[in-house]
């Protein structure tokens, strides 16, 4: 059974002055956390991380994980405005989009992010967008930027059950697009450069990171020796994963470091090449297992199956209707409760995938009881949506003194109406 940084007596009081259903993080885990990818990452100097603030774009989080030196890796002109509200501008941010608008391009050349192209087309595009906002960047000027390319490595490499297969991606080059665009690159006078790839989401196996770290090492000694450019650094990827079933195991982040160092000093340090930074852009295993959906049970209903209603919905979480995923259940106060039963986990929209679980034994259930559901610090509380004209919850950070702070408002009706129009209803045709 997960152990919850809170209790039920906790919850109650929380639940007095913010009504659930509501996402609450754990923020001295989140540090820890923070603290022990840094430390087993330490020997290669210059490694950074670059949150992926897609994971949960919340600027006190992204603020916290700014004091062990956490960039941002943004994929949206908003994920750009809120690095640069955190103080995380210039090189610490890894701007990595695809169909990328002109504005977020120009926003990006801004704020001195490192620019992670996507595809091939995207360099004369880039150019062209900078050019549009007045400015057309020099030699000079190209010569002082930190430009990437991502690796789309196709069916050299095998994918996972969420990314998919790199082949059937739509995400970055082909290995002669990469030697193209940088050759380009290079003319044009750049001479900072880096190389990318991320080809797995929630990856539990450690080897399949350590050779995606092969992968790049070797490509970029590679493109090295047929271009004579060195590469600053070189961009793994996120991907790692969180056990969120009880017979899982969380990936041993020590270990990865080692496979990595091992890899780094036989590709890159016995090649003779410059030093190289290893970057990467992890969001779930950062925050996912430290945040909770807390809801309440609303209804129990007896049909064919026993369901327990929540006030939460797949608004609040859709990964188990989207993917089938499976989220760890705790109802406080019950943990040891010998009597169980089996129910579906509902919320109240008028999709019948609305279900935090399927077939699930757990306590049994009354109404009002609280039922919190596990590892929803990332990709929850930021992929909400309003259909059925549902509200987003609020978001409560858990301080490391055991205080509660409200780090995003619940929204409300008049939030939901604030886009509409009503003044031409009443007019007469």
């Amino acid at each position: 059974m997960r152990k919850l940084p809170f209790d039920k007596a906790k919850l109650k009081e929380i639940s007095t002055k913010w009504p659930t259903p509501f996402h609450i993080y754990d923020e001295k885990a989140i540090r820890d956390n923070a603290k022990r990818l840094k430390k087993a990452f330490s020997w290669n100097h210059g490694w950074r991380e670059f949150f992926a603030v897609k994971a949960t774009p919340n600027p006190y989080i992204m603020k916290i994980l700014t004091e062990y030196g956490f960039g941002s890796d943004c994929s949206s002109m908003a994920e750009l405005l809120l690095a640069e509200k955190v103080g995380n501008v210039g090189d610490k941010i890894m701007f990595t989009s695809n169909d990328t608008p002109s504005e977020e391009f120009r926003k990006a050349w801004e704020l001195g992010a490192i620019i992670n192209l996507d595809d091939i087309t995207h360099w004369d595009f880039l150019l062209e967008s900078i050019a549009q906002g007045g400015e057309k960047p020099c030699a000079e000027e190209l010569s002082k930027r930190l430009m990437c390319c991502r690796y789309n490595p196709g069916p050299l490499k095998g994918g996972n059950a969420i990314i998919g297969k790199p082949e059937e991606a739509k995400y970055g080059f082909t290995r002669e697009q990469l030697i193209e665009c940088y050759a380009k690159m290079k003319e044009a006078g750049v001479t900072r450069f880096g190389l990318h790839a991320m080809v797995a989401s929630n990856e539990l196996d450690p080897e399949y990171i350590i050779d995606t770290a092969k992968m790049l090492f070797t490509l970029a000694g590679e493109i090295h020796d047929e271009l004579g450019i060195d590469f600053e650094f070189v961009n793994i990827g996120g991907g790692i994963g969180i056990a969120y079933k009880p017979d899982q195991k969380a990936m041993d982040i020590e270990y990865l470091s080692k496979g990595i160092e091992k890899a780094y000093k036989e590709l890159i340090s016995s090649r003779g090449m410059k030093p190289v930074k290893l970057y990467m852009e992890c969001g779930r295993c950062i925050t996912g297992p430290y945040g909770y959906l807390v809801s309440k049970v609303r209804h129990i209903k007896n049909t064919y199956r026993l369901y327990a209603g929540l006030d939460a919905c797949m608004a609040n979480l859709m990964r188990p209707a989207l993917y089938g995923a499976y989220h760890e259940i705790v109802v406080p106060g019950k943990e040891e409760s010998s009597q169980t039963s089996i129910y579906d986990v509902t919320g109240s929209l008028c999709e019948n995938n609305d279900k935090f679980a399927i077939q699930r034994v757990l306590p049994v259930l009354e109404r009002g009881d609280y039922v919190v559901i596990c590892d929803a610090g990332a990709h929850g509380h930021a992929m909400g949506f309003q259909y059925n004209a549902k509200l987003r919850s609020a978001e409560l950070l858990l301080e490391a003194n055991g205080n509660v702070k409200e780090i995003r408002r619940a929204e409300t009706i008049d939030d939901y109406f604030a886009t509409l129009d009503f003044s031409g209803l009443d007019e007469k045709k």
